[in-house]
């Protein structure tokens, strides 16, 4: 029976980690929001009355409620092949999700650094501060984590010689810093080459090639969690 994936329908947003994870396993799944819309999903939640979910994505499995994108995939690796079979390694792949959702949450609060419910204009000054910190400092602390993690395995991926949840969240973790930071993406390349050749891996598994290709994988926008404001990023 197919799994249930709620998140929001017109973004890729934290439902892209796990979607990816479900579209390179082979794991059957329904992206109910997409097919039902928005209202649905709203009110799937307001149905909840146990292990309810505080915010999407969620996924409906075993007769109950998963949320919180680290642990879906956790549950998901624990259950599919898309994450190393021992415990050891994979509570090492769930510390480097877990990290990722970090970065994920700061590179949202570039943009929203007051609150989320006010628009990117109210805060702009704020954001304007909140960037540059990011791109200087935060950026380059977490690839430095990620490079050394990577290069601390004997294979070619995050969790040794097969690829992992982990591997293809990071790779949509480096494509949303690359649409939302250009020029200092563009400008940390040569510093971290490996991470980047993971990222093309990722992008070149041949379980990955329809859904990348498809119109499934929705675009960045400015709806998303990662935004390109261009006076937020520099060099």
């Amino acid at each position: 029976m197919p799994y249930d994936l709620w998140y929001w329908p017109t973004i890729p947003g934290r439902g892209e980690f796990v979607r990816l994870a479900l579209e390179a396993g082979g794991i059957p799944y329904r992206d109910r929001a997409r097919e039902e819309g928005e209202d649905a999903l709203i009110a799937d939640m307001a149905g909840h009355d146990a292990g309810l979910a505080f915010a999407p994505p969620y996924l409906v499995a075993d007769g109950g409620t998963i949320a919180q994108t680290a642990n879906i995939l956790l549950y998901l690796g624990d259950r599919h092949d898309c994450a190393p079979g021992g415990i050891r390694q994979r509570h090492w792949i769930a510390q480097l999700q877990l990290t990722m959702m970090d970065m994920v949450a700061e590179a949202h609060d570039v943009h929203h650094p007051i609150a989320v419910d006010l628009y990117f204009e109210d805060q702009k000054p704020e954001a304007e501060r909140r960037a540059l910190a990011f791109r200087e400092q935060r950026i380059t602390k977490f690839l430095n984590y990620f490079s050394r993690a990577l290069a601390a395995q004997p294979g070619d991926w995050l969790g040794g010689t097969r690829w992992s949840y982990a591997d293809l969240s990071l790779f949509h973790l480096l494509a949303g810093l690359r649409y939302a930071f250009p020029l200092r993406m563009a400008a940390l390349h040569d510093r971290y080459r490996a991470l980047a050749a993971l990222h093309d891996r990722v992008a070149a598994l041949p379980e990955l090639s329809d859904y990348l290709a498809s119109p499934r994988r929705l675009s960045f926008s400015e709806e998303d969690i990662f935004r390109h404001y261009p006076e937020l990023d520099a060099p």
